[in-house]
């Protein structure tokens, strides 16, 4: 299914690109033209007759297998999970200070789709974990070009997560076979953590004492202090990049948008991290003064939640901010200076739009108060 021509494309080869903002409240799951796309290579073309998944290391029985012994030896499972870059909303780190050499995505490099496949943990008990097994290690078949090497893009999960029964091997999204851009023909989805761990055109699973040491899992997806640059940075000492971060995101109104004085209708999503689901929503039009409580719309999906909520607006500039709350009653921190990190990687501070509204506040003061019947001019029918 070809991409819809409203994505905005941040680099062709390797394709990264990102839906209108707008788009992603329009339906609780993303369709498949809309839905993101990271890659950092060429995307590879595997046929199905080709395709062989190894898994091997501290296993009791190593094993090769096609995509058919996969759907033919263990049951299907269908997971509805949304998907987020770990640069997700990295414009607005940039705007504190630059983040040079990175994609500057914005706040819709994350979607949600409803994913077909087996369980992951399925296949590790069929392969037999052995003691001291204590991370799962994943290997796509891309072919990534760095400092001098080829090698394919990896990562890994603990084996506590891979064992929980929602880590899914997904060969397909929204009931459709996986698309090659998105991990044709089967890819990790690995629900609350962040995209990098669900490796797309996956061939290798290795179980392992320590963490993947692929150049994504040890140079890339860590995040580190303000005061660290890539001039000075020690990769070992930064902080591995696992569970997604509790976020919100106003998608309508657009910032700079222009909207009529009066009740404004105000819509976006919001993502709680891990296993923790969202409980609260709260939007503010003077800078979190005072909050009013949206509805989230919809059943949940996972993790994530569609929202709206009604602001009265009286004309003029405006900034409008929200922020969310999750079943361990966490919230996002204000300012996204203080998350700030030389990747650019994990800001969820309350997101923030500017608007204007249009309307003549002095005029409708000025109009003679309307006469009710039965009480004094302009008093309300309502105590």
């Amino acid at each position: 299914m070809p991409k819809d021509p409203s994505l905005e494309v941040l680099s062709a080869e390797p394709f990264n690109a990102q839906p209108p903002l707008r788009r992603l409240v329009d339906s609780p799951v993303t369709p498949l033209e809309l839905f993101f796309v990271r890659t950092h290579a060429p995307i590879p073309r595997i046929t199905e007759t080709d395709f062989r998944l190894e898994v091997a290391g501290m296993v009791a029985r190593p094993l090769r297998l096609r995509l058919a012994d996969l759907k033919a030896n263990f049951p299907e499972l269908e997971v509805t999970a949304t998907l987020q870059c770990a640069g997700n909303r990295r414009d607005e780190l940039i705007r504190v200070r630059p983040v040079p050499g990175e994609t500057p995505w914005g706040a819709s490099a994350i979607s949600t789709a409803v994913w077909r496949g087996m369980s992951l943990a399925a296949l590790l008990q069929g392969a037999g974990l052995l003691d001291g097994a204590a991370h799962v290690a994943f290997l796509g078949l891309d072919v990534i070009e760095k400092e001098g090497e080829r090698f394919g893009f990896g990562g890994s999960i603990p084996v506590w997560k891979a064992m929980l029964g929602d880590v899914l091997l997904a060969w397909e999204m929204n009931g459709e076979p996986l698309p090659p851009e998105h991990g044709y023909p089967l890819r990790v989805v690995v629900p609350g953590w962040i995209g990098a761990r669900s490796v797309k055109w996956l061939s290798q699973i290795r179980v392992q004492s320590q963490p993947s040491d692929n150049y994504y899992q040890q140079r890339t997806y860590k995040t580190f202090p303000p005061h660290v640059d890539k001039t000075t940075v020690d990769w070992s000492q930064g902080l591995m990049l696992g569970e997604m971060s509790l976020t919100s995101v106003i998608c309508d109104p657009g910032d700079g948008a222009e909207v009529e004085a009066g009740p404004v209708r105000v819509r976006g999503y919001a993502l709680a991290g891990g296993q923790r689901e969202i409980e609260r929503v709260e939007v503010s039009a003077d800078h979190g003064a005072h909050w009013t409580v949206a509805t989230l719309t919809d059943a949940p999906v996972g993790a994530w939640r569609l929202w709206e909520a009604e602001l009265e607006l009286t004309s003029g500039a405006h900034e409008i901010v929200c922020r969310a709350w999750d079943s361990a009653a966490i919230t996002q921190p204000e300012d996204p200076a203080h998350l700030w990190n030389f990747k650019g990687y994990m800001n969820n501070a309350w997101h923030r739009v500017r608007l204007w509204a249009t309307g003549n506040d002095a005029e409708a003061a000025e109009a003679p108060a309307a006469e009710v019947p039965g009480g004094e001019p302009g008093a309300s029918g309502a105590a």
